[in-house]
């Protein structure tokens, strides 16, 4: 039991943490990366990528990671829950690793050359993957919330520790 609680909190609190990354970048960052000049757009994304390589690959790992094994320890419906966010969050990685991480290989040379004429077109498409992966994201934390709160109710009659949904 002290297992699944330990599994449940850490792909709560990554997958919290990765929605709210990603949520952050679309709300704030994307309409920043399109209000400025070009070339400042391609040097900050270029610059910001080398920081994200490391920290948001971790937590979609994290994230996933947590969440299958949480799947893999429960029972019906927690594990369904659990395992659809597991999924979620590995469509969030295979949707940065073939989606966003070979245009930003682009934005990096044009950040050193210049950006090609359809440069526009490139980039409304990685905000077409940067939107997909943050919407799954939320929606595999928003999942993890759905199990944390079908636990927290007392479903299986106030029995603490003996649901069979849970175990």
């Amino acid at each position: 039991m002290r297992r699944i609680r330990l599994l449940r909190a850490i792909a709560l609190f990554s997958t919290g943490l990765l929605a709210g990354a990603f949520g952050y970048g679309a709300a704030n960052l994307v309409p920043t990366f399109n209000a400025v000049p070009i070339e400042m757009r391609l040097d900050f994304h270029a610059e910001l990528m080398k920081m994200n390589g490391i920290t948001m690959q971790a937590a979609m790992a994290v994230s996933a990671l947590s969440a299958l094994a949480l799947a893999a320890s429960v029972r019906g419906r927690a594990r369904l829950l659990a395992g659809a966010a597991g999924l979620l969050t590995v469509s969030a990685f295979l949707i940065t690793r073939f989606g966003n991480v070979p245009i930003n290989g682009h934005i990096k040379q044009w950040a050193a050359t210049a950006p090609p004429p359809d440069h526009a077109e490139i980039l409304r498409r990685w905000e077409l993957f940067n939107d997909a992966r943050t919407a799954t994201a939320t929606l595999a934390f928003g999942l993890l919330i759905a199990l944390a709160l079908q636990r927290s109710s007392g479903e299986c009659g106030g029995q603490q520790g003996r649901c069979p949904h849970l175990v």
